[in-house]
């Protein structure tokens, strides 16, 4: 599921006003941030999640295990910032980002 280089730059600007979900700091990657981010992208598509962690390679590792444990696409990093996309089974047109 590889995104072009249109749908990405449509995706930063739906991206840009939203906040952070989920924040993702000292012990990685538990079960319930992987849980939460997955509920998340099922409910809103395109999210953003915060990674407070120092190291900047920790930081890229963390965000490409995260995608690949969810099933999600990267779509932009800035910072400690992450924006992902994964499309839903069944959209909700009140919860979706991409639909509202």
């Amino acid at each position: 599921m590889s995104l072009s280089p249109e749908q990405k730059k449509h995706y930063r600007t739906l991206g840009h006003k939203l906040n952070p979900i989920v924040t993702v700091a000292g012990k990685g990657l538990t079960e319930t941030i992987q849980l939460e981010v997955d509920r998340a992208l099922e409910d809103h598509e395109l999210i953003k999640v915060k990674f407070a962690v120092g190291d900047r390679d920790v930081k890229k590792q963390l965000i490409r295990e995260l995608c690949e444990i969810v099933e999600a696409e990267i779509v932009q990093e800035i910072g400690h910032i992450a924006l992902i996309y994964r499309r839903a089974l069944e959209p909700n047109p009140k919860l979706s980002n991409l639909l509202r």
